[in-house]
């Protein structure tokens, strides 16, 4: 009988992203992006509600800095950009 720290360390360490929709994929690779896995749920329902090239544009945005939390920083240009 296995222990049960072998057990885990036998676990796979990744669980992969099922996606019934095409925004749910988005908003995970978003989160992925942002490196902000823990609010994947919010990057979701951006995805479904805000139109694709603002998130887009903000999303940009990040990627051409070199911020310290890029997840702050897209929220701040998406508002920027809603208003």
């Amino acid at each position: 009988m296995d222990s049960l720290k072998q057990i885990l360390s036998n676990r796979p360490a990744n669980k992969m992203s099922y996606s019934k929709h095409e925004f749910q994929d988005f908003g995970y690779r978003m989160a992925q992006q942002l490196n902000d896995f823990a609010h994947k749920s919010l990057y979701i329902k951006l995805a479904k509600t805000v139109n694709r090239n603002k998130l887009l544009d903000a999303l940009e945005f990040v990627k051409a800095s070199r911020a310290k939390v890029p997840a702050r920083l897209f929220m701040w240009k998406l508002k920027s950009l809603k208003d």
